[in-house]
C-alpha cells in the first residue's frame, strides 16, 4: 500500500488523498506536519530534505514531494490525466498557473489568517497584496469557468484537483465567491464526483 505523509488541514497535501479517494485506491495517512517541527525531524530530511510535506511514498519505497508532482504519477493512465500530448499540456498548464497565481495569493493570504504563528506576516500590505492578486486568479479561473465545465479538456482532471483545495476554502482567507458564480458552480460539481471527501478528509487507520 503507498503511503502519504501530510497534514489534514493542508489543501497542498489534501490534494492526493482526493485523488486516490475519487480513483477508489486505498492508501495510508501519516500526519505530520511543518507546525510543530516533525517534517524537520532527521528520519523525515532523509526522505524530503526539503522538510516540506506531502510527501508519496511508493510501496517499492520511491519517494516524491511535491503535491502536483504526486497527482501526475498518481494519475498517470487513469481519466484524470489526458494521454493526447496537447490535452496533458492544457492539464498541466492550470496545475501550473494554480501553483504561480493561485496558491501564492489565495492560499498564502488564509494562512496568515487562520495560523497564528503567521500573524507577524500578515501585515496590512502583504494582506492587501494577496488579496488582490487572489481576486484576479479568480476572475481567471471564473472566465474559463463561464465557458467550460472543467479544468481538464472536457471532463475532471488533476487540474480540478490541483485547485479545488483552495479555492474551497478561500473564505477562510477572506475571499467572497459571491462575485465568482461559475466558480461556485464547479466546486458544486466538484462535490458530486464519485468517491468525493471533503476538505481535511483522511482516511481512518487500518
Amino acid at each position: 500500500m503507498i503511503t502519504i505523509y501530510g497534514m489534514a488541514d493542508s489543501g497542498n497535501c489534501y490534494k492526493p488523498r482526493l485523488l486516490l479517494s475519487l480513483l477508489g485506491r486505498p492508501f495510508r495517512h501519516v500526519e505530520i506536519s511543518t507546525r510543530d517541527g516533525s517534517t524537520r525531524t532527521e528520519d523525515f530530511l532523509r526522505k524530503n530534505p526539503a522538510g516540506q510535506c506531502p510527501l508519496l511514498e511508493l510501496e517499492d519505497g520511491r519517494l516524491l514531494p511535491e503535491s502536483n508532482a504526486i497527482l501526475a504519477c498518481l494519475a498517470e493512465e487513469t481519466p484524470f490525466l489526458p494521454a493526447d500530448p496537447f490535452d496533458r499540456a492544457q492539464t498541466l498548464r492550470w496545475m501550473f498557473f494554480e501553483q504561480n497565481a493561485h496558491e501564492v495569493s489565495v492560499a498564502v493570504r488564509r494562512s496568515l489568517k487562520v495560523y497564528p504563528e503567521r500573524a507577524s506576516a500578515a501585515t496590512p500590505e502583504r494582506l492587501a497584496l494577496t488579496l488582490q492578486n487572489g481576486r484576479n486568479a479568480l476572475g481567471v479561473m471564473e472566465r474559463h469557468l463561464a465557458v467550460e465545465d472543467w479544468f481538464g479538456p472536457r471532463r475532471p482532471s488533476i487540474a480540478d484537483i490541483a485547485l479545488y483545495p483552495y479555492t474551497a476554502t478561500a473564505p477562510e482567507g477572506g475571499f467572497s465567491l459571491d462575485e465568482f458564480p461559475a466558480v461556485r458552480r464547479w466546486l458544486a460539481r466538484m462535490a458530486t464526483l464519485p468517491g468525493f471527501r471533503p476538505v481535511g478528509w483522511v482516511p481512518e487507520a487500518a
